[in-house]
């Protein structure tokens, strides 16, 4: 070979080159670009030294034999017109390592390239740093297209956290830098982030892409913004993309996310041009809100159907339970992919038909961790949990979603202690798993240790989302303590979960159950779209800290409203006249319940009624009211009313109430104790005796008051 070197100047046939080679070895190739020898922009690149490292010696010598077969051939070059002297392949030094004599530009195009696959090919993280420390050796990190594709490539190998290290140390970005970045956050979960980015990016004066907008819709879905997704919906329409059928179909989702059909149904109706997407983005919409005929008659005119249209169609008939029909349709389905077959599964199991699901699942050409967890959820939610365990046991491979599964089915069937010995084992942890947890104790009255397992879950890594705070606030109101959910509200603000409708409805709850009405209200009055639960928690907050008047004129409030009250509406309406003596507008509102709303009362409501009655001193009508209810009386009826005699010391109508309780719950010392405190009222010692011998003669134990009290920012809890 002559001195004169051949050099690919622009690189055009070596990316060409590359691109077919990599998709076979693209780890091979990130490995041969990071080689000692390519340091800089340019250098040799010796054939023995890459030849000694393994695949990547194989690699370029499938490079070296496609370049320079043993004739000499470098047709690879000749298609793409580059320049080459056929002596040089001629010559005597034809059988020596030809890419001994090769130099190569290796320039950002070629890193873009290996980034590209290592994507496509679903490398771990660990190969994407490896390729990354490449990079920055090479002295090409400044450039900016590769730099957007590191932020890429990170942010599809879940290291979000690397592609933001990356962006931030970007000498210049492009609008593609942060769609990426944005993108990165909506895709991991991390949508109060993605959404803060895309604020900052507009405050920096980059406009947005038709591809940022799409890539941030989700975010307003996920956090359930939808005042602020209309917002944004208007700077669609003022850049220009209303229309663009990506940007369309994002906003048909994250509508119907939110609830909103009618302006889902609105952005469908004036797309020019729909594709399959579109359509199945507002099927999908009414069928996950519960309009399935609508989504029935929008899927009969679809004029393309996909395997996913068909399986929202499938989905929304198995939730509202009409399982024939979506049986009918699996069946007609032209092709199935996993997706159809897990649906089918899960919806058989949640409708509580588990032969028809176990019988599916087994025929299953593939089983993957949904269909597991889906078998899995459905025998949790029926109360199975023995058999969930054996299927559990079964998993063939079990990921972290099949742990959770477990672990809240366990919590869900009050087996806490099972849950926490589970949720021990696990080898790996996310949100969804600590969330568990935290709800698991706190809605099984194990309050501090809520709050401890919080604590634990702080210095793992494991970020606190919407879900978490929604489930530990409910455990600082029951134990009062305020300094912790006001410093969980902080927090709330900073992470940006304050409009958050889950989260502002348990800070209502929290600071209404802490005593703290007005911080109570003054959350209440920030919830932008107030839904039947805010309402109601405000209302019972209001009631249960003695503000009666001030509870039924928000409850008055609430029915100028388009937000109709529930049964537990009522009952917090029920108890505030209850606290405030207003005997006449408790009536009135007990017979509104039944006459405007078609609400028909349960035990709350009428123990409610017998309150409201007894405390006011009419103990015949509530005694009368009692003898006429529909429902045969509970313990907590007769509780009201052997209270309210307390009160009013009238011994022979408590005597009979306690006579009712005995027989009831003959073990439930809370009984015992009222009836001794009448007699205590009454002055009738030798009575009161009578009951004390009585609860030792039926081995009936006092249960012993426990309490909390936060000091320095900590809940300590005593046994009196």
């Amino acid at each position: 070979m002559s001195a004169k070197l051949q050099r690919i100047a622009s690189c055009d046939v070596y990316h060409a080159f590359i691109a077919k080679q990599v998709r076979a070895e693209p780890l091979a190739l990130a490995l041969a670009l990071g080689n000692d020898d390519l340091k800089k922009k340019m250098a040799p690149l010796s054939f023995a030294t890459i030849q000694r490292q393994g695949s990547v010696g194989m690699f370029f010598s499938t490079v070296a034999t496609n370049m320079f077969n043993s004739g000499g051939d470098s047709s690879v070059f000749e298609a793409e017109g580059e320049l080459h002297d056929d002596n040089d392949h001629n010559s005597g030094n034809s059988t020596s390592n030809p890419l001994q004599y090769q130099e190569f530009w290796v320039d950002s195009a070629c890193y873009v390239c290996v980034l590209k696959d290592l994507v496509s090919m679903k490398k771990t993280i660990a190969e994407g740093r490896w390729a990354h420390a490449q990079v920055i050796q090479s002295g090409l990190s400044s450039d900016i297209s590769l730099g957007n594709q590191l932020v890429i490539m990170y942010a599809r190998c879940r290291g979000v956290d690397y592609a933001r290290k990356v962006f931030d140390e970007m000498d210049e970005r492009n609008v593609v830098s942060w769609t990426a970045m944005i993108a990165g956050y909506a895709k991991h979960g991390r949508s109060d982030e993605g959404l803060r980015l895309f604020y900052r990016m507009q405050q920096a004066g980059v406009k947005p892409s038709q591809f940022t907008f799409a890539s941030v819709l989700p975010a307003f879905a996920d956090l359930g913004h939808l005042q602020s997704c209309r917002e944004v919906h208007g700077d669609i329409i003022r850049n220009g993309f209303e229309l663009n059928v990506f940007v369309g179909s994002a906003l048909i989702d994250v509508y119907a996310e939110c609830g909103s059909l009618d302006d889902a149904r609105c952005v469908f109706d004036k797309m020019p041009d729909r594709n399959v997407v579109s359509w199945t983005a507002m099927i999908a919409g009414y069928a996950q809100n519960g309009q399935i005929d609508e989504a029935s008659r929008l899927f009969e005119r679809m004029p393309e159907r996909n395997v996913v249209s068909w399986n929202a169609m499938i989905a929304g008939y198995m939730r509202v339970g009409l399982v024939d029909k979506a049986m009918e349709l699996f069946r007609k389905m032209p092709k199935r992919d996993l997706v159809s077959w897990n649906s089918m599964v899960a919806g058989f199991a949640e409708n509580g038909l588990f032969d028809e699901a176990l019988k599916l699942f087994e025929k299953m050409p593939k089983q993957d961790h949904f269909s597991w967890t889906a078998m899995i959820t459905g025998y949790t939610k029926n109360g199975q949990i023995d058999e969930a365990l054996k299927l559990f046991h079964k998993i063939p491979k079990r990921d972290v979603s099949s742990w959770n599964a477990m672990i809240a089915g366990y919590v869900q069937n009050g087996r806490v202690g099972e849950a926490v010995e589970l949720f021990e084992k696990m080898p790996e942890r996310d949100a969804i798993s600590w969330n568990s947890m935290i709800s698991g104790y706190a809605q099984n009255g194990y309050f501090d240790r809520a709050l401890n397992i919080f604590g634990q879950m702080q210095p793992t890594g494991v970020k606190p989302d919407s879900v978490t705070y929604a489930s530990i606030l409910p455990a600082c109101g029951n134990l009062a303590a305020l300094e912790h959910g006001k410093q969980f509200h902080k927090d709330i603000i900073r992470s940006g979960f304050q409009s958050d409708i889950f989260v502002g409805n348990a800070l209502v709850d929290m600071y209404a159950k802490c005593g703290s009405v007005w911080e109570a209200f003054k959350v209440f009055g920030k919830i932008t779209k107030r839904n039947v639960i805010s309402w109601t928690a405000m209302i019972a907050g209001y009631a249960m800290n003695g503000h009666g008047k001030e509870a039924i004129k928000l409850f008055q409030q609430m029915q100028q409203s388009s937000t109709k009250p529930n049964h537990i509406t009522f009952v917090g309406v029920l108890s505030a006249c209850c606290h405030a003596g207003l005997v006449y507008d408790g009536w009135q509102y007990f017979h509104c319940m039944i006459r405007d709303y078609h609400i028909m009362p349960d035990m709350e409501h009428y123990c409610c009624m017998v309150d409201l009655l007894g405390r006011a001193g009419l103990l015949d009508e509530a005694q009368d009211f009692i003898n006429k209810m529909p429902l045969k009386p509970d313990a907590s009826i007769w509780a009201s009313l052997l209270g309210a005699c307390t009160i009013h010391s009238n011994i022979d109508l408590g005597e009979r109430a306690a006579e009712c309780l005995f027989e009831l719950q003959p073990e439930n010392p809370a009984h015992y104790v009222l009836l001794s405190n009448l007699y205590a009222v009454a002055g009738r010692w030798n009575d009161k005796e009578k009951v004390r011998r009585m609860m030792k003669e039926r081995t009936v134990k006092k249960t012993p008051g426990r309490s909390w009290i936060e000091v320095n920012n900590a809940v300590h809890s005593f046994i009196v």
